[in-house]
């Protein structure tokens, strides 16, 4: 996963995943429920995605006493989509770490590198993720996790998480 840069600070870190966390993917699902999964569209959809009230709340919330960075397992290629999205619906600037684009790995997998790489200098405060392996995880691991149940399931997506490693 790489990031964009950013000023560090000695606050601690409040990590929020993007898609079913902040971003609702429901309008965008059918592009994963057909085979072959159409990624293209998929991600090409993903600027219209309404945001979750009650995960954009937590994010400004946790700004309070936290600097807010973004982890997700969107592709590289799709950074600058993701950063106007998070922009138009005024989420707090923050550093964010994506999937390499030839990265196929589960989220879980990708998501628990980062984490601890970013443990060994930064105090996480919370990982809010609405992928249950991803929580499990890094609970396993000693984050703390908030678990974002707010969102529709997605199955199709969950599956492709894992199996696919393409979000």
């Amino acid at each position: 996963m790489t990031q964009n840069s950013s000023p560090r600070s000695g606050r601690p870190l409040a990590v929020f995943d993007l898609d079913n966390t902040l971003a609702d993917t429901a309008h965008r699902q059918r592009f994963l429920e057909r085979r072959p999964r159409d990624w293209a569209a998929f991600f090409a959809a993903a600027p219209h995605d309404p945001p979750l009230t009650e995960g954009v709340a937590l994010a400004l919330e946790s700004a309070k006493e936290c600097e807010v960075v973004y982890l997700t397992g969107r592709p590289e290629r799709h950074r600058r989509d993701t950063v106007a999205w998070l922009a138009a619906y005024g989420l707090p600037e923050g550093r964010i770490w994506m999937r390499r684009d030839d990265d196929r790995r589960p989220a879980r997998s990708t998501k628990l590198e980062t984490l601890r790489r970013l443990a060994q200098s930064r105090e996480i405060r919370v990982l809010v993720d609405d992928d249950e392996l991803v929580c499990q995880d890094a609970e396993r691991a000693g984050f703390r996790v908030v678990r974002a149940r707010w969102a529709a399931e997605a199955s199709a997506l969950k599956e492709a998480q894992e199996a696919e490693g393409r979000t």
